[in-house]
């Protein structure tokens, strides 16, 4: 086991990854980070949570179909695209366009991908469908039934599986692009209708030499989204 990090450099050295190594991933670690997860607060203790891990075989075949599926929309089965619920506001505005713009262009530069290359960007937007080469793939769902608060307890949860990873030596992608393609994820897991999916990530080993990983995203300072007040 990897030398276990402190929670402060946990949370601060978590970042997307964008680029993994092959090198495995064992099940037993995999299980330790959901169990330790598990300890994240829930409304009356309800632990709406859900999570289907694949690696393998059975996350190359979905990982194939994605990746097809991203290429050639049309091709998919009916009923089987199309995101569930809106991740992103449907009109943009500031500071969150901003914000936005600044990582996507940041990425791309790293990547030589230039303005209005339309093609290279489909292209590197295409490599969330095989988990950019991580090992090991997570869906988190919930009971469709349930209210903003599950999906709120939902969220806490993944930033410990996120920081949970980051403290073992491993690292992570949360990935809304899978939403996308719900219907072909729930087909190849087994997830019943009743389980809205409501992200991906991927797990596994940063790969230290693609500049992608290279990435590091501002923070705006407290100063600007905090009031303190009665100090």
């Amino acid at each position: 086991m990897h030398d276990q990090l402190s929670a402060i450099d946990a949370v601060r050295g978590r970042r997307s990854i964008r680029a993994f190594t092959s090198q495995p991933v064992p099940k037993e670690t995999v299980e330790l980070i959901l169990e330790i997860a598990s300890r994240a607060p829930s409304g009356t203790n309800m632990q709406p949570w859900k999570v289907h891990v694949v690696a393998g075989a059975a996350r190359d075949a979905l990982s194939a179909e994605l990746v097809a599926a991203h290429h050639d929309p049309a091709g998919a089965e009916a009923g089987e695209t199309g995101a569930e619920y809106r991740y992103y506001p449907a009109d943009w505005f500031e500071p969150y366009l901003g914000r936005r713009r600044k990582v996507g262009w940041d990425l791309y530069g790293m990547l030589g991908i230039a303005k209005g290359d339309k093609p290279a960007m489909a292209r590197q937007h295409g490599r969330n469908y095989d988990f950019f080469g991580a090992p090991v793939g997570l869906f988190f769902t919930m009971d469709r039934k349930l209210e903003r608060g599950s999906w709120l307890d939902l969220g806490m949860f993944m930033q410990n599986v996120m920081v949970v990873a980051r403290g073992v030596g491993l690292d992570t992608c949360p990935q809304a692009a899978f939403i996308k393609f719900h219907g072909i994820i729930r087909r190849h897991l087994d997830i019943p209708e009743g389980e809205i999916l409501v992200s991906g990530m991927a797990l596994g080993h940063a790969d230290p030499d693609a500049p992608e990983n290279k990435l590091e995203t501002d923070r705006a300072p407290p100063a600007e989204f905090a009031r303190f007040h009665g100090f």
